[in-house]
């Protein structure tokens, strides 16, 4: 095969303990904390499961520098559970959705509010409010054998070292392997996949200068900065 122009580079994120997660495709649960459905506005109790997409390029590494995007005056953090798949396919049971799952990391679902809020009026897609590059931040990924229980657990972020968001894992609506076994029935999972499980109440604005530390209790601490 003759390629016209450069291929783009494979997008991987860092293993703990050795090697890099090849990412497939990136997924992501919209509100499935029912404090941050309520701050939206929304009322949980009466939805299933939806999701959005991010680009690959979304995806980037601990420790990283992110520019402030254009188009907002307002760029807001949503800190979540990040599930990477080794295996995938349709229709799998809930019984055994956690046997896809290759490990998990902490990550920000970075977000320009004021875009998603004007598309959301006028009942347009969110992609230029979520889908960008830069705006998924992805912590190292600790292999499953080493976090048993994506159920429980605490999560937050600090900005500038002031607690933001803080809740439980136990708090989610849709758990781990409720949600691939849901999003399964839409759409064939595979090797590679990434979903974020969406996240609590507390989301805020971060401005030029501002240093961002994600935590989950077992998982490595994700720490970015605004630029």
């Amino acid at each position: 095969m003759s390629l016209v122009i450069p291929a783009p580079a494979v997008t991987t994120i860092p293993v703990l303990g050795g090697g890099e997660f090849p990412v497939r495709r990136v997924y992501c649960v919209g509100r499935n904390y029912a404090a941050h459905a309520r701050e939206m506005g929304h009322d949980p109790n009466r939805e299933p499961p939806f999701f959005f997409m991010k680009p690959t390029d979304a995806i980037v590494p601990n420790g990283f520098a992110i520019p402030y995007p254009p188009q907002t005056s307002d760029y807001q953090h949503e800190i979540e559970l990040v599930v990477a798949l080794k295996s995938g396919g349709a229709n799998i049971p809930a019984s055994k959705a956690l046997d896809c799952v290759f490990g998990y990391a902490v990550g920000l679902d970075m977000t320009r509010r004021d875009l998603q809020n004007a598309a959301k009026k006028l009942q347009r897609p969110w992609e230029l409010g979520k889908s960008f590059e830069h705006s998924g931040p992805c912590a190292e990924i600790t292999p499953a054998s080493k976090f048993s229980d994506p159920t429980k657990g605490a999560i937050w972020v600090k900005v500038n070292g002031t607690v933001k968001q803080t809740s439980d894992l136990a708090d989610m609506i849709w758990n781990v392997a409720d949600t691939i076994s849901y999003l399964s029935e839409s759409i064939p999972l595979g090797a590679g996949d990434i979903i974020f499980m969406g996240t609590p109440e507390g989301v805020a604005p971060v401005v030029k200068g501002d240093k961002l530390e994600g935590h989950i209790d077992g998982l490595t601490d994700l720490k970015v900065s605004i630029v």
